[in-house]
């Protein structure tokens, strides 16, 4: 049995090494027992109903049937999607039709992985629940009983109507520019289209393919040349790219110019304070930058950053007042929807904006840049031979950290996740380990490439980590 352990958002491991069908029935039976223990009881006596789905991976829909088929064995109510779907289908579905979500995906990770999460409440399953689910993996023999199929459903219905009342479908058809979509072979292929008219909408990798064209479907800079080259060549007014299950989202300008998760947050996050009146708290996670510091300074709103991974921005907004929730890996969410990651969800809210304010995508980014100040974030992987402990990891680098780096003191120094420095000026500096892979990632913003660039290098020297 291969150790089956959830991470920053599910467990996933590599097709038939240790994502195999046997270790999926022993976490599909533990899902079963937790379920059976601690799903409320309905009005009429029976169970609510557990939905299980799956995006376009390999064999993605044979794991997520045989999922369906072993709770059904075990006397639970469950439907089974007859399609692949985003994973935001299946958090709208928790909040609609079904107590808990299942879905079988390995979000961005590349082709040869697969993967399992859990949502509830419209959100990624905390980790008091996903720590009793691996507790209970073995306690309990798998049962799967011949003959027992799912009912099969399409339920994307919920989703495009949830959807409807998040976004301003009259202010949408306002916008009467071209869209390039890069689908990058996952879930959320034909999505858009459900919201703007098809000749609006050039469409990239939207065929499926379980390889995903032999790219990981990761809507980073380095993934979307194709995107970027297009938007400029049909003279699109913006760029989206969704990854392999539509929870995360890029978006590029009408320039060709990738827009950075803190720009998003920022064009976004301003337009509903000011437009909205959106009021409460902005959360973010680590690794992101200072642009919504200052937004939250200059609207004198509380602000707070927490650990890497979307399910701790949503614990917050789940107990607090918050307005805002950012993470940097193409996750956003704001008050009275969601608390979870919806990559269409923010590509229309981006697209709403532009039609209210008749200003391009550049010229948003271009007005944070007025108002807030100029913004060059970047992030690089290194790869490790083996994990590193995080917290030790993160006192040793804090010994090692100068007062002082180039003109500007050392402010701050946080290690909630791995090891944040803030300069007096907000610029910072994060170097920590990866919670899934075996990876270290350095990240740095400041006002100017040559800067970022600096900060950069200096975490590398100090992680001990080479590029080549």
């Amino acid at each position: 049995m291969a150790n089956i352990h959830f991470g920053t958002d599910g467990w996933r491991g590599i097709i038939a090494w240790d994502f195999t069908f046997e270790n999926v029935y022993l976490l599909a039976q533990a899902m079963a027992d937790y379920i059976n223990g601690n799903a409320p009881v309905l009005e009429n006596g029976k169970m609510p109903k557990i939905f299980v789905g799956y995006d376009r991976r390999f064999m993605s829909d044979k794991f997520a049937a045989d999922i369906a088929a072993i709770f059904r064995s075990n006397k639970i109510d469950v439907v089974l999607s007859d399609r692949p779907v985003s994973t935001p289908v299946a958090s709208v579905l928790t909040l609609h039709k079904c107590w808990m979500a299942i879905v079988v995906t390995a979000s961005h990770n590349p082709a040869h992985f697969n993967g399992i999460k859990v949502k509830i409440a419209g959100r990624s399953a905390p980790a008091r629940i996903t720590r009793d689910m691996e507790a209970l993996i073995g306690q309990n023999s798998v049962l799967k009983l011949y003959g027992q199929q799912a009912e099969t459903k399409d339920l994307t219905d919920v989703y495009f109507k949830y959807l409807a009342t998040r976004v301003n479908p009259k202010k949408l058809k306002t916008f009467k520019g071209k869209v390039v979509v890069d689908y990058m072979h996952g879930a959320a292929a034909g999505y858009v289209e459900k919201f703007l008219p098809a000749k609006q909408v050039i469409a990239l990798r939207s065929e499926h393919s379980p390889v995903f064209g032999g790219v990981q479907p990761e809507p980073v800079e380095k993934n979307l040349t194709e995107l970027k080259k297009t938007v400029v060549e049909k003279k699109a007014a913006l760029g989206i790219a969704f990854d392999g299950d539509g929870d995360r989202v890029a978006l590029v300008d009408e320039k060709g110019n990738y827009l950075t998760p803190c720009f998003i947050a920022a064009v976004l996050c301003d337009y509903l304070i000011k437009h909205k009146k959106l009021t409460g708290n902005i959360v973010q996670t680590v690794s992101m930058g200072f642009l919504l510091k200052r937004i939250a300074r200059a609207h004198e709103m509380r602000f707070e950053e927490v650990s890497v991974g979307f399910k701790n921005v949503a614990e917050r907004m789940n107990l607090d007042d918050v307005a805002f929730g950012v993470e940097e890996a193409g996750g956003f969410a704001w008050k009275g929807g969601l608390t979870d990651r919806d990559g269409l969800a923010v590509a229309l809210a981006f697209l709403t904006v532009m039609a209210d304010s008749g200003k391009k995508a550049s010229e948003l980014c271009a007005d944070i840049v007025e108002n807030y100040g100029a913004s060059v974030y970047q992030r690089k992987d290194f790869k490790l031979a083996k994990a590193l402990d995080k917290d030790s990891f993160a006192e040793k680098l804090r010994k090692k950290m100068p007062k002082k780096i180039g003109t500007h003191k050392v402010a701050e120094m946080s290690t909630l996740d791995g090891l944040k420095v803030i300069l007096d000026n907000d610029d910072w500096l994060l170097i920590r380990p990866s919670g899934t892979e075996p990876l270290l990632r350095i990240y740095a913003e400041t006002a100017t490439k040559k800067e970022t660039q600096a900060l950069l290098d200096l975490g590398a020297k100090l992680a001990g980590v080479s590029a080549k």
